[in-house]
């Protein structure tokens, strides 16, 4: 009761903030982690303890999938070259370099602890950085390619923090072996997604036009294409990303316009939600980390922020230009 409770307060204070933002022009997810923070060190309120996989199989897939969905598949593939740099390249470069700084300056961190930090700070959100940029007088070329980014520097990001964890709990690193995991998961994961996401498209063929089941089978989806791939040890986050990207052209044949309608209000409430509460959780778990750290002082902990802080934007600035200043082929 105590959990649905505080779901149900989360909820409140979403909606509430939501409308905040609109009149003080502050970004969106920032101001739900502040609040987030504020509401964890409120005294006597029960610690919320969030599993990282929950998380991720909840969250992760309609928010991933709504983003391919919005993408137009035409200006994805014409800025192909700058996306690719960005969510691979950028998103392993900025790695390096996080990692060398916090070797460099948090005492007791070795190489490995440092990569797996670099791994979890590299790759940018992709809701954070869209709100940032709404209202400004922003390219289309750089939004879509910020957007593209962020479809896919999920799945660099998250390949690279699984083999640093499993480089850090075993002691050893075979690069090569990294490599070839790295492409085989990624391969893999596209494969599914296609595979799911073509499967769906004929489920939708060759079913009637209902608005509220074909509105329930495009909540499944994302959801079938993360599990698919995640048991064959592949990329979750690829293979919802092709799902979406592979159904969302084909979604005027095979749905009514009144499936359409109600698909896109039921998807907007939903993405709404699952942004506000996830921002809000991110906010919640500071208090509980502070908890278990009781070797540093806050000075000496907002110090290291600020180097890893710092270190993740200027790799991010002295790689973008490559991958900016080159459209198409």
């Amino acid at each position: 009761m105590n959990n649905i409770a505080t779901i149900l307060i989360l909820l409140a204070v979403v909606t509430a903030l939501a409308q905040v933002t609109d009149r003080i022009h502050i970004p969106y997810p920032i101001l739900l982690v502040l609040a987030g923070i504020g509401i964890g060190f409120i005294p006597g309120l029960p610690a919320l303890v969030v599993d990282p996989e929950v998380v991720f199989l909840i969250f992760l897939p309609p928010v991933l999938y709504a983003a391919a969905w919005n993408t137009s598949w035409p200006d994805f593939k014409q800025s192909i070259r700058p996306i690719s740099l960005l969510s691979i390249g950028c998103v392993l470069f900025t790695m390096v370099i996080v990692a060398f700084a916090a070797h460099q300056f948090i005492p007791d961190f070795g190489w490995l602890e440092s990569f797996v930090l670099g791994a979890i700070v590299s790759p940018p959100d992709a809701v954070a950085a869209t709100a940032a940029t709404k209202g400004l007088k922003v390219p289309k070329r750089i939004i879509t390619i910020l957007e593209g980014e962020s479809l896919v520097n999920d799945a660099t990001g998250l390949i690279a923090y699984r083999y640093a964890i499993t480089a850090t709990a075993s002691g050893t690193f075979i690069f090569w072996l990294a490599g070839i995991n790295f492409f085989y998961v990624a391969v893999l994961g596209i494969t599914l997604g296609l595979a799911v996401g073509y499967i769906f498209f004929w489920i939708h063929k060759i079913t009637p036009n209902n608005a509220t089941t074909d509105t329930t089978f495009t909540l499944l989806a994302p959801y079938a294409a993360y599990l698919v791939a995640e048991e064959f040890q592949a990329s979750g986050v690829l293979a919802v990303v092709t799902a979406g990207l592979f159904l969302s052209p084909r979604a005027s044949e095979v749905f009514s316009n009144q499936t359409r309608i109600q698909a896109i209000a039921v998807w907007d409430t939903i993405i709404f939600i699952l942004n506000g509460v996830i921002f809000i959780l991110i906010g919640l778990q500071l208090p509980i980390i502070l908890g278990h750290i009781t070797s540093n002082s806050i000075g000496t902990l907002f110090w290291y922020g600020a180097i890893v802080s710092l270190a993740t934007i200027m790799a991010r600035i002295l790689w973008v230009y490559p991958g900016l200043t080159y459209q198409g082929g």
